[in-house]
């Protein structure tokens, strides 16, 4: 793991992952916090072991609907921002968890892959920084600075902006358009992610240069 954290592609890769989990994420939380449905449909008359009627007695539940949404958005939140990503794994991992655990106790068809995947790549997260994150267990923590010359890539400021520009763009269109596309919005950070990406690699070669 130590080698592939001083190579650029592999960096890349950890930045952008966290970018799409957490961004999805937040654009799951924000309907909850809105009080509104999952679906569009109630699922109180389907029957009581089906995920329509799971759904809908979490959204009854009022409260703890929002809460949920809200664990989820400062979750998404922490990972984009690059520089608190560490926090947002470690808060990251028990919702991941339960959600990959509700997709498999109901018919989600295929979703399971999906949330595993997610849950796969938050662990990877885990493991990535785990030698600052094992101060969690009594460990002696393992600074990057005690280990490589140069800074990783996420200590450049330009992620975090990135960060912030896909979190506020899903923030705002997530909360205040009903009638959402979802395509647009992923079109969308797909755009903003891509101008980063050239302009966060610019920065790197410029720093050596």
């Amino acid at each position: 793991m130590q080698s592939l954290k001083n190579k650029i592609l592999p960096q890349i890769f950890i930045i952008y992952l966290r970018y799409l989990i957490g961004g999805a994420f937040v654009f799951a939380s924000l309907i909850k916090i809105k009080g509104e449905r999952f679906t569009s449909m109630s699922g109180a008359n389907e029957a009581i072991n089906t995920s329509w009627h799971f759904f809908e007695t979490m959204y009854q539940s009022g409260l703890y609907w929002k809460f949920i949404g809200i664990g989820q958005l400062v979750a998404g939140f922490l990972l984009m921002t690059q520089r608190y990503a560490k926090l947002g794994a470690c808060a990251n991992l028990p919702i991941i968890s339960s959600v990959f655990v509700i997709t498999l106790s109901y018919d989600f068809g295929g979703t399971p892959i999906i949330t595993g995947f997610m849950l796969l790549g938050n662990l990877l997260f885990i493991a990535w920084d785990w030698n600052e994150l094992k101060i969690l267990v009594n460990q002696k923590p393992i600074f990057d600075e005690m280990i490589f010359e140069k800074p990783r890539l996420e200590k450049d400021s330009i992620w975090v902006i990135i960060g912030l520009l896909l979190f506020s763009f899903t923030f705002i269109y997530r909360l205040f358009i009903n009638q959402y596309d979802m395509l647009f919005w992923f079109l969308t950070c797909v755009i903003i992610g891509v101008i980063g990406l050239f302009f966060g690699l610019r920065n790197k070669v410029l720093s050596k240069t």
